[in-house]
């Protein structure tokens, strides 16, 4: 398995925020979920804007492939391309271990 780390640094406005939560349900999880080996994503963001997307993959090829796929991704109309920078930066690790909590025990 590996992970996918996206981050968009803050602080962003309520609008790129809601450009960005338009595309990602519209556009960016459609190409995404396309691609074969994409398992799951966690998105993680602060008061301020700032934000994680955590990605995990069966293989480095499979996000390689997510990252493909979104940027060959046409905008919608109405998408407004000042409003969607992109990322500052994308990193790709291997997965060296999962851990499970079951929560507290009684």
């Amino acid at each position: 398995m590996y992970a996918q780390l996206t981050y968009f640094d803050g602080p962003r406005t309520p609008e790129q925020l809601a450009a960005a939560d338009f595309a990602a349900k519209s556009r960016i999880i459609p190409a995404i979920t396309a691609v074969p080996g994409h398992v799951k994503s966690y998105l993680l963001r602060r008061p301020d804007g700032t934000e994680v997307v955590v990605s995990i993959a069966e293989s480095e090829q499979a996000l390689i492939e997510g990252q493909k796929a979104i940027m060959g991704s046409q905008l919608l109309p109405g998408e407004d391309p000042a409003l969607l920078p992109g990322p500052d930066r994308v990193e790709l690790y291997p997965v060296l271990d999962v851990v499970g909590h079951e929560g507290p025990r009684s």
